[in-house]
């Protein structure tokens, strides 16, 4: 979704070019909340929740085991020698740098993950929106996110999800 997401983040639809003599006509809609509002988009979120639930189990379950060998090694300190110490507690760091990477990979996997989930959505909306600024003569549309300031009025947002849970999406 990174790419699509950012496309649309910014400007997401100019539709001709306004005439100077003119009044330009624009909207806002928060393209990332209409994903998670349709049924398609709650679907990837459940989806997406299973994974981030099996991967967060997984990070959790490698913590606890090296918390309990880490304070085994604390526990055993006055009766190992100096060197087995050592050799422990730089097995324990090893196992530490790769539950980093775990997690780091974990990461990019979800990012993934959920990019390949919300990107069908992201671009049946912008087709919605599309279809609404030129039917509505909307010469700007933009990302609600980008807007410090918006008129409620000029917020399309539920009109894009109502018409993507209807069927309109394609």
């Amino acid at each position: 979704m990174k790419p699509l997401l950012a496309l649309a983040l910014g400007v997401l639809v100019l539709v001709g070019a306004p005439r100077a003599s003119e009044a330009q006509s624009f909207a806002v809609v928060d393209l990332k909340s209409a994903v998670y509002q349709t049924e398609d988009g709650i679907r990837a979120q459940a989806q997406f929740k299973k994974l981030l639930d099996k991967r967060q189990q997984d990070i959790d379950a490698k913590q606890k085991s090296l918390a309990k060998v880490r304070t085994d090694i604390e526990r055993q300190s006055r009766f190992l020698s100096r060197e087995a110490l050592t050799r422990r507690m730089e097995l324990w760091q090893s196992e530490m740098v790769k539950l980093q990477s775990v997690f780091v990979d974990y990461n990019k996997e979800l990012e993934k993950k959920q990019s390949e989930l919300t990107e069908p959505i992201v671009k049946k909306m912008i087709v919605l929106v599309t279809k609404v600024a030129r039917a509505d003569g909307f010469d700007l549309v933009i990302d609600k996110q980008i807007a410090h300031y918006v008129r409620p009025d000029l917020d399309i947002t539920d009109r894009i999800v109502q018409m993507y849970n209807s069927g309109e999406g394609g």
